[in-house]
């Protein structure tokens, strides 16, 4: 009987920590799943060496009401800033050809991809459109009620209305965030 009840606390546990996690994609994928399914993609690049970046996704990234939002409305992808990853956007091929993989835990080679959206601070959160088009690039941890700010102001399309500083101001500043904290 304490093998049954010990198994079943087991399965519970995975369960519930199955549930908590982002499902994260390469970006190749999330390109060809926007063909048959559109949806924003969201692109973690991080670095191995990145302190900063291993918060994001131990504290943000692992928040419930993250998991649950980003899973429903995005295309989640996490892309190494500095790895050899090979990624096709927009009909070109990028990769890392100056990677060192004696260096793959320390400071690398920026990425031709990293490059390409100017991404030079990690962590950076790089969203795209439904076409895969760039929107914006998020820089610096951010917790999961700041993520929410930026997360649905571009599900929602929201950025294109704001024209200046001081409409993103009032929008930043009436926004009321519903995401919990842990």
């Amino acid at each position: 009987m304490k093998k049954i009840i010990f198994l079943i606390a087991i399965i519970a546990f995975s369960v519930k920590i199955k549930a908590q996690e982002i499902n994260w994609v390469s970006l190749n994928n999330a390109l060809e799943l926007q063909k048959e399914t559109p949806k924003k993609i969201m692109i973690d690049v991080y670095t191995n060496w990145c302190g900063p970046c291993k918060l994001l996704d131990k504290k943000t990234f692992h928040n419930k009401d993250v998991v649950a939002f980003v899973n429903k409305n995005y295309y989640a992808v996490k892309f190494n800033g500095e790895g050899n990853e090979s990624v096709n956007y927009k009909g070109k091929s990028y990769g890392n050809p100056n990677y060192d993989k004696n260096k793959a835990n320390k400071r690398n080679s920026a990425h031709e991809f990293a490059n390409s959206m100017r991404i030079n601070a990690y962590p950076t959160i790089a969203f795209l459109n439904e076409k895969g088009d760039f929107i914006f690039p998020l820089k610096g941890f951010h917790d999961a009620q700041q993520l929410e700010f930026y997360l649905k102001l571009f599900m929602d399309n929201k950025h294109r209305a704001l024209k200046s500083q001081k409409e993103f101001d009032a929008y930043y500043n009436a926004f009321k965030p519903a995401f919990k904290t842990d």
